[in-house]
């Protein structure tokens, strides 16, 4: 593990390296401004997608889900179309302020966590009901979205539209601080809880022999997967396909039901697939293409293909 784990951290390094120092014509403090902030975003953006979906899956003992099956990459869509709707596009992007921000992840964390608390029952089947719940919910925010997107006069739809890919351009240094705070905050408390996602693993009903109380630490790992997928959307836009194919490649590469190794290895493929996906798209593309294309391209091939070879095995 340690050897595995510490390749993946020299190739991260090598991956700054190139990023940092590939084309900058001589602006060398440009360029550092510049990619270090995206790089910082990267690292973010990481720890929230495997942190979250580690934690997810351990929890459904189901290895296809992803916190977007809650629904909650959906309802960030919705408060983005909402605010865009209501006040004006013009006026959201140029009253960006960390004010702004912050309330656009206390609106996607809080709504979530209301819909968790209201499904999520200690009785029967309570997770597969909120899991169905958050995919209904989904839809119909997807629904709600589309239909007011609609109604929008053509240039506000062109701003949202900006708003709602996954963009590592345009990113305030505030809000960086900001959703540091959040999502370091959010994964030490995942990382606090590493022996309970460990007896996890086993299944809920030998958790709870083992003197788990699982309906408690079920409850503060979707309030975590809410806080860091909410704060994450907010700071870059929704990455769908990233946490799945991330914990799918990290689940072959670090063969373990140790959470630790889990959350390390998975933050740092993460990032490695980050920064090369942020290089093609500056280097090889010239910039005709976002990150968010590339994922969600590459992420929805690799879904098609797992169930593919999964179906062959069975």
């Amino acid at each position: 593990m340690k050897v595995k784990v510490g390749s993946l951290f020299l190739l991260s390094l090598c991956a700054v390296l190139a990023y940092l120092t590939y084309n900058t014509y001589g602006n060398w403090s440009f360029a550092f401004a510049l990619r270090g902030r995206r790089l910082l975003a990267f690292g973010l953006v990481a720890i929230a997608s495997s942190f979250s979906t580690f934690a997810l899956q351990t929890m459904t003992q189901n290895r296809y889900l992803t916190p977007g099956i809650l629904g909650l990459d959906q309802l960030y869509v919705l408060i983005q179309t909402l605010s865009f709707f209501l006040v004006g596009g013009i006026q959201i992007l140029s009253q960006e302020t960390t004010t702004m921000f912050l309330l656009s992840i206390l609106a996607t964390a809080l709504l979530g966590c209301l819909l968790i608390g209201f499904f999520y029952q200690n009785k029967g089947h309570h997770l597969f009901l909120l899991l169905m719940a958050g995919m209904i919910c989904g839809t119909m925010f997807s629904s709600y979205s589309t239909f007011l997107q609609v109604l929008m006069d053509p240039n506000e739809y062109d701003m949202l539209q900006g708003r709602l890919f996954a963009s590592f351009n345009h990113i305030h240094t505030q809000h960086l601080l900001w959703a540091a705070g959040i999502i370091l905050l959010g994964s030490l408390c995942l990382v606090f809880l590493i022996p309970e996602l460990n007896v996890l693993h086993l299944g809920s009903r030998q958790s709870v022999s083992l003197g788990i109380p699982v309906p408690f630490v079920h409850r503060l790992l979707l309030f975590l997967i809410a806080l860091l997928t909410g704060t994450a959307s907010a700071l870059v836009g929704p990455t769908v396909f990233l946490g799945f194919v991330v914990v799918t490649i990290t689940y072959q590469v670090i063969p373990t039901f140790r959470h630790g190794w889990l959350f390390l290895g998975g933050t740092l493929i993460a990032f490695l697939l980050l920064v090369f996906g942020q290089f093609f798209v500056e280097q090889v593309f010239g910039w005709t293409i976002t990150v968010n294309t590339v994922i969600q391209f590459l992420g929805g091939l690799f879904f098609i293909s797992k169930l593919i070879l999964e179906r062959k095995k069975g």
